[in-house]
């Protein structure tokens, strides 16, 4: 199984051992990685913004990088973000512009792309991830990957009750899971919303950290680390002691 591994821009620049552990967990399970190294942003802060016809050469580049050209063929697209994975299924190629050159690579890419726990639980079926994390961890269910994703059911809504991500944090070795108040209640990041609204996203992140620090926990973790580096800077003004922590280097953790 070949799979391209696709990066946020975030990450790259600021949590860039979140890309490593990534990578890691990844070939330990026996996928061969290969990460194309011309990616950049795939355009979803400007489509957030409502300038998404200015996209086109972000879906131009996406396309270059990780569509069937040539020699190249990835089987998935694997990337540590629900958001950026969203963005991609439901943006790229969304002007008819941008999708002339490629209609067919459009097509199949959206049907590649995955989020990594959707990826770990769905295509690889991972039931045993021989990771040892001994701590108290609260987990940050991001909207993106929980109500557009399907990631994991909502609270809202009667019937089963199911989540990718919990799921394997389950297999875990030494992780103690904190069972929060409110488990899906958005952080209040929304991408530029905590640009544009500053008040009301801070305020969300702060009732999302209290309910974290009510249930003692030493770490907080999630599948987006935009969200969690929101929580992050919440945390740091509080002079608090938990740290925020990507999933996949809770589970690549030894």
């Amino acid at each position: 199984m070949k799979i391209g591994l696709f990066i946020p821009c975030y990450i790259d620049q600021f949590y860039p051992k979140v890309g490593i552990a990534t990578l890691e967990l990844l070939e330990k399970l026996g996928v061969q990685v290969h990460y194309p190294l011309s990616q950049t942003c795939c355009g979803q802060p400007m489509a957030n913004s409502g300038f998404a016809h200015l996209t086109k050469g972000c879906d131009d580049n996406f396309i270059q990088n990780f569509g069937s050209f040539g020699t190249q063929h990835f089987d998935y697209v694997v990337s540590p973000s629900g958001s950026c994975v969203l963005h991609i299924k439901e943006h790229l190629g969304g002007n008819p512009l941008h999708s002339d050159a490629y209609p067919e690579q459009v097509t199949s890419l959206k049907n590649k792309v995955f989020e990594l726990c959707e990826f770990l639980t769905d295509i690889l079926k991972v039931e045993n991830l021989n990771a040892h994390f001994p701590h108290r961890v609260g987990f940050h269910n991001s909207c993106h990957g929980q109500r557009m994703l399907g990631l994991s059911s909502m609270s809202e809504k009667v019937g089963e009750t199911f989540s990718k991500p919990l799921s394997l944090l389950g297999q875990v070795n030494g992780l103690t899971l904190a069972d929060l108040s409110r488990k899906d209640e958005c952080c209040g990041f929304g991408g530029t919303f905590c640009v544009t609204e500053e008040a009301v996203s801070v305020k969300m992140g702060k009732d999302r950290i209290a309910d974290h620090l009510s249930k003692n926990v030493d770490f907080i973790t999630g599948g987006d680390m935009s969200c969690l580096m929101h929580l992050e800077g919440i945390l740091k003004r509080q002079k608090s002691t938990v740290k925020i922590i990507h999933i996949a280097e809770i589970l690549n953790s030894k």
